[in-house]
């Protein structure tokens, strides 16, 4: 009996929160392609867009970031804008270039993200947000492609990890108040 009531509750657990669906769609030495999907209960497209681009020092992990500190991290959301961090000494950090923005539906930047900057890589990361039941779904997708010594596949389950990690945190920064 104790084993059943143990099994309801993790049931129950499961059905409220829902992490992010993080699959890698493809992977081959040459480049590959993550996807992510998350539904935020409870907030329309418009306002979970504000929150992911202004707000993202606050729900991204700091310790996916090169000065360690997320709160030095920005998005100027505008075409030649920027995914960007500050360092100390007055040094930066362009993670991404925005290449479309159409606020309340689609970001769509281009770049490397961390380690994949100093590879001979590029990727495009977009993410959507449609209105569902309740709420938005979000769908991230970032495709890389590229050179790298041994080829990229190996890369693509460590940046699906750290990217359904963020996804997760930024569901529950905007539904709960805090990513933790």
């Amino acid at each position: 009996m104790k084993y059943f009531r143990m099994i309801a509750i993790a049931l129950l657990v499961l059905l409220v929160f829902r992490p992010a669906k993080a699959e890698i769609i493809d992977s081959t030495a040459n480049g590959f392609t993550v996807r992510v999907h998350v539904t935020i209960a409870g907030t329309p497209p418009e306002q979970v867009y504000l929150k992911m681009v202004h707000d993202v020092g606050t729900w991204w992990n700091s310790a996916h970031s090169w000065s360690g500190d997320a709160r030095n991290l920005s998005i100027d959301a505008r075409a030649g804008g920027g995914f960007t961090e500050r360092l100390k000494d007055g040094g930066s950090v362009q993670h991404m270039t925005v290449v479309f923005a159409d606020p309340g539906k689609t970001l769509r930047m281009s770049g490397g993200l961390g380690p994949l900057q100093s590879l001979a890589v590029i990727g495009s990361m977009t993410w959507s947000l449609t209105k569902s039941d309740g709420g938005t779904d979000v769908v991230f997708m970032y495709a890389v492609g590229g050179y790298r010594p041994g080829g990229l596949s190996g890369l693509a389950a460590p940046v699906n990890a750290v990217l359904g990690e963020q996804l997760n945190r930024f569901k529950t920064y905007v539904e709960k108040g805090s990513p933790e």
